[in-house]
């Protein structure tokens, strides 16, 4: 892939989120890499969205190298640069404050799969990280992050369930491309919003039966999906 589609298509995945209303200001951010060259684009530092431009997002090697691009990349690169290295089969990654995801990320509570939208695209419960200690917090914090969301998927498959809420900080989501790991952020916030909701009717609510989780997901994913057209 040449940067500069690689880059239009990390600027288009920002947009998104801002266009679906789970950023305020320069809220989060979102990135994108090429396996074949190993070069991945993220939005800089700081800047307005309605500011950038393609050329804008910076380009960096899985060691943080900066490639390409005149700004400071995202505060949140290490991060970024774990998953992609962790989850080979990711193309793309986001992370926001959104309201509803960010609220249970806050509590260090796990979104139950309560209902069929859940089941969707999540294939569980979306997982919530330990706390950071005071040293990882200390020190390489954005790395520390980052291993603390792998840590947190051991055992799990990050494209079963791709995204994660990191105790008292903020969701992440991933995909097979930029937009998709967009897509993902933004029905993370829809189905945390109802989890909210549903954990206020009903207190007690044990979520969805395995069955159902699993008619609804592989109903959308895998060999056998039926959803959508052939």
């Amino acid at each position: 892939m040449k940067l500069p589609l690689l880059q239009a298509q990390v600027l288009e995945a920002n947009l998104e989120i801002v266009r679906r209303g789970l950023v305020l200001y320069t809220f989060g951010n979102a990135s994108g890499i090429d396996r074949e060259t190993g070069l991945m684009a993220i939005k800089p530092s700081g800047v307005p969205y309605e500011q950038m431009s393609a050329a804008d997002m910076v380009v960096c090697d899985l060691d943080g190298k900066i490639i390409e691009g005149r700004l400071k990349p995202s505060s949140d690169l290490e991060t970024h640069l774990e998953l992609y290295c962790a989850f080979p089969a990711i193309g793309g990654v986001v992370h926001t404050h959104s309201e509803f995801a960010t609220a249970w990320a806050q509590a260090g509570r796990a979104i139950p799969a309560f209902g069929t939208t859940h089941a969707d695209y999540f294939h569980g419960p979306v997982p919530a990280t330990a706390e950071l200690s005071d040293a990882e917090i200390q020190g390489e914090y954005e790395l520390n992050t980052g291993k603390a969301i792998v840590r947190r998927f051991i055992g799990l498959d990050p494209m079963a369930t791709p995204a994660v809420l990191v105790a008292g900080h903020a969701p992440f989501t991933w995909g097979k491309t930029p937009m998709e790991a967009a897509h993902n952020a933004v029905i993370l916030e829809y189905v945390a919003r109802m989890a909210f909701t549903t954990t206020v009717l009903r207190p007690e609510g044990a979520g969805v039966s395995q069955a159902l989780l699993d008619r609804h997901y592989f109903r959308k994913h895998g060999a056998d999906a039926t959803y959508g057209q052939k």
